[in-house]
């Protein structure tokens, strides 16, 4: 399939297997609090260390799926794009011909816990893009790999996330 008639322009195909963002933060514990009660996951493990010593942690730990939060920057409300998306953790990938955009699907696998203090890096690779057919038209789904390590390089998690674009 031609440039012309793919929804995938080819410089955007040319990125395949680069890596799309990279990010830093540290993990407080003050936030994961606040967010933990914000989404009702009160685990006694995020606030109470005697609880998580008795059960091997060296302290309290950073509910897992707040890591991917902790690495986020603030992108001002003027700057988001049309999808409302900073762009910036996707690689600002560009799909003329399909300005709609939904969430694919986000699979994690966490490794080892975060603590307060810890500083995680990200690294996201854009692992594949393609066009596929469905039951309402054409479509792109991108997907990304991205490690989660922290600042003694150990692995934390592992994710695989996809996004949909459409015309």
């Amino acid at each position: 399939m031609s440039e012309h008639d793919s929804l995938i322009p080819d410089e955007v195909a040319a990125r395949v297997g680069t890596v799309a963002s990279t990010a830093t933060g540290a993990v407080v514990r003050r936030d994961w609090q606040r967010w933990a009660v914000a989404v009702k996951d009160h685990n006694p493990l995020y606030f109470d260390a005697e609880h998580a010593r008795a059960n091997g942690y060296a302290d309290v730990i950073c509910p897992p799926l707040y890591v991917q939060y902790a690495i986020l920057g603030v992108t001002p409300i003027e700057t988001l794009r049309v999808d409302g998306s900073s762009g910036a953790a996707s690689g600002n990938l560009a799909f003329p011909k399909c300005p709609k955009r939904m969430a694919g699907g986000e699979n994690t696998t966490f490794l080892r816990p975060c603590y307060d203090g810890d500083v995680i890096t990200s690294v996201r690779t854009i692992d594949s893009i393609v066009e596929k057919a469905g039951r309402s038209g054409r479509f792109v789904l991108v997907t990304w790999k991205t490690t989660y390590t922290n600042q003694r390089a150990e692995l934390v998690a592992e994710a695989t996330t996809s996004m949909i674009a459409r015309p």
